[in-house]
């Protein structure tokens, strides 16, 4: 069973002055321009539709603008729209804006990245700890549990990809120590700040033995570097991908692949808050599995792929990388 790529069709279910505030769902992304984000939108629309509501759906243009994230949060909580699904650029700076929706009576529910409070209906997310684990395990096993390894992170203060460096960090120290850590750089959602800081890290270290990124953008910056190098022998993990990337892994740029699911965060996210408003119990917590990607099982059948029928609002629709 090939592995797919949501490609979206232009369907915007716009927020007209006729709809009722307490039929819209509002779901904010971390950003929009991702096939992971896009993927998101479609499982949003789907639960939204199920449920008899409709989603208002906005972003930062940059990942890393929490202030610009707070300001289209404080207007859907103004608003009083019937709930709120958030990815939380960062942990601190949207808790309080989480804490005043909830006081406001409007059901939060954070995916992707968590928050720092409790005031939140539930959190849909990839388990990002045993998804680092997973990406240092790989490596761990190319390299022979040897060698000098740069980690290039997201941005500090990212929940989902701090939690994805953590495990990373802690796979290494418990159970393999004779790989080292040499590099620890952020990307900052910003390809060519991620290609710089790779470069560096390949500059620095000539003995470099391989990379893991931690998130989309990072990975595609650190993968220009590698190409611009022509550093094919330094092995290479990435967490999310693109259409790109899956060629890239077939070239042998890259080693391996952390598959997520976020067309199930955005599904998950927006059916925890139509439960709520009907009266349910959601649960207050959902991990999704991470999967590895590698040249010997993209195409296999144990990479599960999504009936199209899931996804409407897709021409075509499948598991998909990103996040």
């Amino acid at each position: 069973m090939r592995l797919r790529f949501l490609v979206c069709v232009p369907l915007f279910l716009l927020v007209t002055c006729r709809q009722s505030p307490s039929k819209v769902i509002g779901v904010v992304p971390k950003g929009a321009g991702h096939v992971f984000w896009l993927t998101v939108k479609a499982g949003a629309e789907k639960a939204a539709a199920e449920s008899g509501y409709t989603i208002e759906w906005n972003a930062p243009t940059l990942e890393v603008d929490a202030s610009r994230q707070r300001d289209i949060l404080d207007s859907m909580i103004t608003r009083r729209l019937a709930g709120i699904a958030l990815a939380p650029v960062d942990r601190k700076a949207l808790a309080g804006t989480v804490d005043r929706g909830t006081a406001a009576g409007i059901p939060m529910a954070v995916f992707d990245s968590d928050v720092d409070t409790t005031n939140r209906l539930t959190y849909v997310a990839t388990d990002n700890r045993a998804g680092g684990r997973l990406a240092a395990q790989r490596l761990a096993a190319v390299l022979g549990g040897k060698g000098k390894v740069a980690m290039i992170g997201f941005m500090p203060g990212s929940a989902s990809t701090m939690d994805r460096e953590a495990g990373f960090r802690e796979e290494i120290a418990a159970h393999h120590p004779g790989m080292q850590i040499v590099v620890e750089s952020f990307g900052m959602a910003d390809r060519a700040k991620a290609m710089a800081v790779t470069e560096n890290a390949l500059t620095a270290h000539a003995d470099l033995a391989g990379i893991f990124a931690d998130n989309e953008s990072s990975s595609a910056g650190a993968l220009q570097a590698i190409k611009s190098r022509q550093a094919k022998t330094v092995k290479f993990v990435a967490f999310d991908a693109n259409e790109q990337f899956i060629e890239d892994l077939r070239a042998g740029w890259i080693d391996a692949l952390i598959l997520q699911d976020p067309f199930e965060m955005g599904y998950q996210s927006v059916k925890a808050i139509a439960t709520r408003l009907s009266g349910g119990a959601p649960a207050p917590r959902r991990d999704l599995p991470a999967t590895l990607v590698t040249l010997a099982n993209l195409d296999a059948k144990e990479i599960p792929a999504d009936d199209p029928a899931r996804r409407p609002e897709a021409a075509h629709a499948g598991r998909t990388l990103g996040g």
